[in-house]
């Protein structure tokens, strides 16, 4: 028995405080050590972690209530422990996403992975259910504490990884951890007595010693900052981190940054040094050397994306990712007579304008450059000022873009309602360039060609054929849209700078074919020959039939960098031993092998055990095992389907994933307990009325989720100019009442199938939680699939579902 009369709330709140940021701080690491789209893996991790949890109260009760005391102490301990340890384990699995195919070693290692990493998970939601089983008569405040706990923790880990490194941020969770086994330890007063002051020591010797070798980050081996660093003498210079990204500076005297990506052949000048600026690894960009003179710039001229300021006539340039200030020193070099840069990540302005400033010459300094925090379609839609030429170039790096790696990242720069906000603001006669790589192949170039010509059509424009230009180099290639028809003037002068610079024209108005592939010969002229497909009568069927997905992204498929097409895949397997593998695009194949692996898993860790300690228990009080699956199946789905569709659509909003995934997870855990409290009083309210409590959470729901899909849209673009703690703030309050009747559901099931058997109990519970550990993947194929609105209004019909399985 217990020697205490009431629960250890503040370590139940504090252990989920730790477990929802390291949740969070996961997303972070793992877009170090691999990349980005590893985010949705994490959340069903995480739920993972959750459902053996319960799996394994459920079940072990008789045996683990009687040593609730050291039970729960040990847990608390093994999280903080675990946390650390095994992430730190995971690294040197060495799971490699690019080698899925053809060793058969890697789908073993990331179901390694997988384990290692829900166990942190397992011991903190151990703690959370054996506190509810010991003291089932306070579950309100039990649930309160933990819920509170959980949206704190969502939000606390931003703080922490603005004044600490991720690694730092690794620590602090660990520490977390074990702080609450002290909390725990005291208030349940477990002896000996020295433990909770051991605990607290070893929690302050984590928390305050500096991130050590032994915690330190290994990206992968195939990651930019890698290879770079296996270059002798390149030492890093410089780090910053936040939650924007970890920075890394590098200098490689030997063999010198020469980062001037697509370079004319004809070049006879070279650059000046450099150092190379990479983020989460990925880059890299370059920090040029820069004294005020303009004669070392000349090698800007010679690259594809200087095209632009051969049409016009001294503009004002708005540069959106401008990043170490590549783009801002060639519009100054072309004599740009005003220049607003907009970069997302302020440690990279800060490094360019104090750390290396006289390195750099403190390019956003420089007369006629305004510099602004923010990102770049986010600025954009927030300001009504015009340009005469809008620029982005290269804004991720050629590496992971050449093996599909982002290709489940959402990006909102490249959709056609983008486009058309870029196009909106361009003065008539003005310019959007855009420099993409060149992968053969076509695939980014084409992609953006199609994108563009929807935009200028969705904006009315009756013959885009007329404002679009296409050129490419050996490694780049450029898009020009114009806001008006291109001039034939503009066309002798891209005929000159394309000539002299050994670039081909893939497409202008009026393009004589003999002009077609002269510099940098393919087998056929692809690009011209898609671009005309693409401004076509049979666009459409143009589009489906080729190899590689080219359909334009938008707000609702905002995945710009997804190509991949099933039917592709037995072609370029045949093409293995020739080198086909690299044209795959790999992240869509490793989701989908994840969401193979998170159904086993689930299937093994959670249903199976409890299956077996079920009994023959088939229908108790109108409830089958069936429809309780049914039920408890269908919620958990729609649950996650909505929470990470509102995810992905606050990505826009709040201007980056870490902050999207952290408010949204916050609102949710929050507004969704709230509603599960409020749950019983309403079954109370309407006991005896016609239409059942679920009837009318369900229509609420409903309607909630299928009015945001029309209204939030509108409600973000007035609201975008405000600071970031009121965005966060209005987006929790925004998220706030369909979280509210989404709580509803699961304990209004609960307590219905509760009244018949403890053992239809344990397996609602495992459903629920089989569902969310396989939606939470599942969420994001359906939406490159089918579009994010797509995936909300199957929730909304998977909600009906449950209705008519509870009644």
């Amino acid at each position: 028995m217990c020697r205490m009369s009431s629960p250890p709330l503040a370590a139940v709140a504090l252990l989920s405080a730790a477990a929802l940021g390291y949740e969070v701080l996961l997303m972070r690491l793992f877009s170090i050590i691999l990349w980005h789209h590893f985010a949705y893996m994490i959340i069903s991790v995480a739920m993972l972690g959750y459902g053996a949890a319960g799996a394994f109260v459920a079940l072990m009760q008789r045996q683990l209530l009687p040593r609730f005391e050291r039970v729960f102490v040990a847990a608390a301990a093994g999280f903080g422990v675990t946390a650390i340890g095994c992430f730190l384990l995971a690294q040197s699995v060495g799971f490699n996403p690019l080698e899925m195919l053809w060793d058969p070693g890697q789908p073993l290692r990331l179901l390694i992975v997988y384990a290692l990493l829900s166990l942190p998970f397992f011991c903190a939601a151990t703690c959370v259910c054996l506190t509810f089983s010991r003291f089932a008569d306070a579950p309100h405040r039990i649930y309160s504490f933990d819920i509170l706990g959980a949206g704190a923790g969502c939000l606390a880990i931003l703080g922490a990884l603005s004044v600490t490194s991720p690694a730092g941020a690794l620590q602090w969770i660990g520490a977390l951890g074990l702080v609450a086994a002290a909390l725990a330890a005291q208030r349940l007063r477990v002896r000996p007595r020295w433990l909770p002051a051991a605990l607290l020591g070893g929690a302050a010797v984590l928390a305050i010693n500096s991130p050590s070798q032994w915690a330190a980050l290994h990206p992968s081996g195939y990651k930019d900052l890698s290879q770079t660093l296996a270059i002798r003498d390149t030492r890093v210079v410089a780090e910053r981190s936040s939650p924007m990204g970890w920075i890394t500076v590098v200098e490689s005297p030997l063999i010198p940054f020469r980062y001037a990506p697509g370079m004319s052949l004809n070049a006879i000048m070279e650059p000046p040094p450099q150092l190379g600026v990479f983020t989460d690894g990925d880059g890299p960009a370059a920090l040029t050397r820069y004294d005020g003179k303009s004669e070392p710039l000349a090698y800007l001229d010679a690259l594809t994306s200087a095209l632009p300021y051969h049409l016009l006539e001294r503009p004002r340039v708005l540069v959106l990712g401008a990043g170490a200030g590549g783009d801002v020193l060639q519009a100054i070099y072309h004599g740009a007579r005003e220049i607003d840069a907009v970069e997302v990540n302020p440690q990279i302005v800060d490094l360019v304008q104090h750390r290396f400033a006289d390195y750099s010459g403190m390019p956003y300094s420089a007369t006629g450059v305004r510099v602004h925090i923010g990102e770049a379609r986010h600025f954009v839609m927030a300001h009504a000022d015009r340009f005469e030429l809008i620029q982005m170039s290269l804004l991720d790096a050629f590496g992971a873009s050449s093996a599909g790696l982002y290709a489940i990242s959402e990006s909102y720069l490249y959709t056609v309602e983008a486009l058309r906000e870029y196009l909106d603001h361009l003065e008539p006669g003005g310019l959007l360039a855009i420099t993409r790589w060149v992968n053969l192949p076509p695939r980014d170039a084409l992609k953006l060609f199609a994108t563009a010509v929807a935009a200028l059509e969705a904006r009315g424009s009756e013959r885009p054929a007329l404002q679009l230009v296409l050129i490419r180099g050996w490694k780049t290639a450029t898009l020009l849209v114009k806001n008006g028809e291109v001039t034939s003037a503009q066309i002798v002068a891209l005929k000159e700078f394309c000539h002299s610079r050994s670039f081909d024209v893939a497409y202008y108005p009026g393009i004589d074919p003999a002009e077609l592939n002269r510099f940098n010969v393919l087998e056929r002229p692809e690009f011209h020959e898609g671009a005309l497909a693409l401004l076509g009568p049979q666009r459409e069927a143009f589009i489906a039939s080729y190899k590689f997905n080219i359909a334009p992204a938008t707000d609702d498929h905002p995945y710009f960098f997804e190509f991949f097409k099933w039917r592709t895949l037995p072609e370029l397997l045949a093409l293995k031993a020739q080198g086909g593998l690299p044209l795959l695009e790999w992240a869509y194949p490793v989701l989908a092998a994840t969401l193979v692996q998170a159904a086993l898993a689930s299937l093994l860790l959670i249903l199976l055990p409890l299956w077996i300690g079920a009994g023959r228990v088939h229908k108790v009080v109108g409830w089958s095992r069936w429809r309780v699956t049914a039920y408890f199946a269908a919620i958990g789905f729609a649950f996650m389907f909505i929470e990470i569709a509102f995810i992905q659509k606050f990505i826009l909003f709040l201007a980056h994933p870490l902050y999207a995934v952290a408010v949204v997870l916050c609102a949710f855990l929050v507004f969704a307990g709230l509603g599960s409290r409020y749950s019983s009083r309403l079954r109370a309210k309407l006991h005896g009325a016609r239409l059942q409590p679920l009837g009318w959470v369900v229509v609420a729901t409903g309607l909630f989720a299928l009015s945001y899909l029309v209204f939030l849209p509108v409600v973000f673009r007035p609201l975008l100019p405000l600071p970031d703690a009121a965005r966060i703030a209005l987006s929790i309050g925004l998220i706030a009442p369909l979280a509210f009747t989404m709580g509803m559901p699961f304990p209004l099931g609960l307590a219905s199938v509760a009244g018949g058997s403890r053992d239809l109990v344990a397996w609602a519970w495992g459903i629920n939680a089989c569902a969310s550990v396989v939606a939470a993947i599942l969420a994001t194929l359906l939406a490159i699939h089918l579009g994010l609105n797509a995936v909300v209004v199957l929730a909304v019909a998977l909600y009906v579902l449950a209705a008519v399985a509870y009644r």
